[in-house]
């Protein structure tokens, strides 16, 4: 059976990827393409994005839910919600794939999508998927001894920061070592002058030219140092995470899923 798919942020980067990808896929069927209102690509064919002139439809600027069996998101916090709820209303599955909500944003998205399968990731790369957990094992060992600090780097057009994959994996470390990542988190070392703060995890970003997404994590002990490393070339290892998550849910009773449930490590 073929899985009807509509992706929204046709006007993103990542958007134009999951398109690709779900053209690529072949149990699966891009049957909407939908980008933010006043975009120039919106009355265009999806053909030119996909890079496949068999796609027929045109990129719309409205979420059609009548022919699709799943959405799959990478927008913005306040454009995902506008989704996710028309989703629920729907009874449609969603993948999302946005990153930058806060608090009160994530915990609406949660009570919105409760009557749906979902899967909300930082980030749907297997690689890095893999990474929490081996963040997760170099905490238990290693964490109350060292010094913990997560760097990242992307494009110079991302808006949030730090990284929904850099929180994803100070959590993954926070969690680990039986603390809160909002009680130990340091964003900021500019205000006061003063030597390291035990037990915290610090962040630093870099946003610069067209990086895909890098991020390490240092654990940094006396007289050793351990670093764990995930750097994408592309995003279609992001964009093929999504579309292997949408197949994994699309056929699942409402509840949340996890790319560990995806890959199998939950």
């Amino acid at each position: 059976m073929t899985l009807r798919v509509a992706v929204t942020g046709a006007s993103g980067r990542m958007g134009q990827a999951v398109a690709r990808a779900v053209a690529a896929e072949p149990d699966a069927e891009l049957v909407s393409l939908v980008a933010r209102p006043g975009s120039s690509l919106v009355g265009t064919s999806a053909a030119s994005v996909v890079g496949d002139k068999r796609c027929a439809i045109a990129i719309s600027d409205t979420l059609d839910l009548q022919s699709t069996d799943i959405v799959i998101d990478f927008t913005l916090p306040e454009s995902s919600l506008v989704t996710a709820s028309a989703c629920a209303a729907a009874g449609i599955p969603i993948v999302i794939g946005t990153t930058g909500f806060t608090a009160a944003e994530q915990a609406e998205m949660e009570s919105t999508l409760a009557p749906v399968a979902r899967c909300q990731a930082a980030n749907f790369s297997m690689g890095v998927n893999l990474a929490y957990r081996l963040l997760s094992l170099a905490a238990k060992v290693m964490g109350a001894e060292s010094d913990i600090e997560i760097h990242e780097a992307h494009h110079k057009h991302k808006i949030d920061a730090p990284s929904g994959t850099a929180l994803a994996m100070g959590r993954a470390v926070a969690d680990a070592m039986g603390h809160s990542l909002d009680d130990i988190a340091r964003y900021d070392r500019s205000a006061k002058r003063e030597v390291r703060d035990p037990g915290s995890i610090g962040f630093s970003v870099t946003r610069a030219g067209e990086i895909v997404g890098e991020h390490t994590v240092l654990f940094a002990s006396e007289g050793e140092q351990l670093e764990i490393t995930h750097k994408a070339g592309s995003r279609d290892a992001f964009a093929n995470g999504a579309v292997r998550a949408a197949k994994f849910i699309a056929s699942k009773p409402a509840g949340a899923y996890t790319m560990a449930d995806v890959l199998g490590l939950s």
